[in-house]
């Protein structure tokens, strides 16, 4: 087999990397301890490579995909998986693509077969194309009507103002509506290259064979070349949006944090110690305490160009300036002092949540294909941890002490009186 480099990964040994001629990277973790196999094809583009007119077009040829291709039709690309009981899912996110199946370890060559069917040879069919726009319009209409996920919309226009890394994964109406198969083909023939594919396998496999396999069903893909985004620059403040028919007011407020290629987890630690399990002072004192939020969490949400520090909540509209009030307070405590007990705790949460992902093949396939993305290398559980481990309690502080120094953003739909976005606002100010 023709190969340009093959071998242990540097960073971990468990995952065999292997790039062939034509840029295709394939990442092989063999897990012998296991019955079940997952394989994925993880193309880099999303919704932030988007211009303005195709936002959306990513997400719509992840759809069709499945939707036919020279050889199957879509009755027989579901029908061929699910013989083999095997699962087939796919998602798209603002930097990447992807397609996976998830089975039995013997037919985990198989699935690699019918992957490279769908991704290299889907036809995008007319008729199949306008059965599925309205199925998205649908799945537009649902996410304009859930109050969280429109704060989340909202949210990102607010970090992030035009920047593409701004749009929704799914698009917007409009251009659901009008994208035709010619800006499908287009796309996939832009971005579907080697320079931008990693197929990656975890499970009872061989990583010979897998290796060998996906050059005989990516070999010919053309080597293309990778499209590079400028990151977005941060904006900060305040959107609002009622909605009729809500009883309740749904927040999400954040701040910047550094994009995934930079391997510095002490964002990461931050959101934990603030807002992960319910000892944490999110939880503890507005929800439990204060009761000022019957939902409440914190996570940090990077991907290649952007990163953000995140709070959602759920409260009644008349808890608003209460809840911003005290959340603001409780981040600037934490710009000042991060405790002991709060460190080690955020420490032991986040490695746990580390070591799950590694005992899954999924995610681990995933996590594995994000690291190449975004670092050139797949990093091995023990520098994950250890990379944990040397986050101190200053560092936390002076991640806060950076997010409130960049301002916040805040985003507040639902149940929304005339003077609430005043308010929010005013509040923010007051906090500050």
């Amino acid at each position: 087999m023709n190969t340009a480099t093959a071998g242990s990964n540097e960073g971990d040994p468990e995952t065999i990397v292997t790039e062939l001629p034509n840029g295709v990277r394939v990442a092989a973790i063999p897990l012998p301890h296991l019955q079940t196999a997952s394989v994925g094809v993880f193309v880099r583009a999303g919704s932030a490579y988007e211009p303005a007119a195709l936002n959306g077009v990513s997400h719509f040829v992840e759809h069709m995909v499945f939707k036919g291709t020279a050889t199957r039709d879509v009755h027989r690309i579901n029908l061929d998986a699910e013989r083999l009981g095997a699962e087939v899912n796919a998602h798209t996110d603002k930097d990447h693509t992807a397609y996976y199946i998830r089975g039995r370890g013997e037919h985990a060559l198989r699935f690699v077969q019918m992957l490279a069917d769908i991704v290299q040879h889907a036809t995008f069919p007319v008729d199949e194309l306008e059965r599925e726009r309205e199925v998205l319009l649908q799945e537009a209409a649902e996410v304009a009507d859930d109050p969280m996920d429109t704060a989340y919309q909202l949210f990102d226009h607010a970090c992030w103002g035009l920047h593409a890394a701004a749009q929704p994964v799914i698009g917007n109406r409009r251009n659901i509506g009008r994208l035709h198969r010619a800006d499908l083909v287009r796309w996939v023939e832009r971005h579907y290259n080697g320079a931008s594919v990693v197929v990656a396998a975890a499970g009872p496999i061989d990583a010979e064979a897998i290796t060998r396999e996906v050059q005989a069903c990516f070999g010919s893909l053309p080597r293309g070349q990778t499209h590079p985004v400028a990151p977005p620059v941060y904006a900060g403040g305040v959107r609002t949006r009622r909605l009729a028919g809500s009883s309740q007011t749904h927040l999400v407020l954040g701040f910047p944090l550094p994009p995934s290629s930079v391997d510095d987890p002490a964002g990461d630690v931050a959101a934990a110690v603030f807002g992960e399990g319910m000892s944490s002072p999110l939880l503890s004192e507005l929800r439990e305490r204060r009761g000022l939020a019957y939902h409440a969490a914190c996570v940090a949400d990077r991907c290649d160009l952007c990163g953000q520090f995140t709070v959602e909540a759920s409260i009644a509209p008349g808890n608003l300036e209460s809840f911003l009030s005290e959340l603001m307070q409780l981040l600037r405590r934490q710009a000042q002092v991060t405790t002991a007990v709060d460190l080690e705790r955020a420490r032991n949460q986040l490695a746990v949540r580390r070591l799950r992902d590694r005992d899954r093949p999924s995610r681990r396939m995933e996590q594995v294909a994000l690291d190449l993305f975004s670092l050139g290398r797949v990093r091995a559980p023990a520098e994950l941890l250890a990379r944990i481990e040397t986050v101190s309690g200053e560092d936390v502080s002076d991640v806060v002490h950076r997010m409130l120094q960049a301002g916040v953003a805040l985003a507040v739909t639902g149940s929304l009186g005339r003077a609430a976005s005043e308010r929010a606002r005013t509040s923010l100010l007051l906090a500050a």
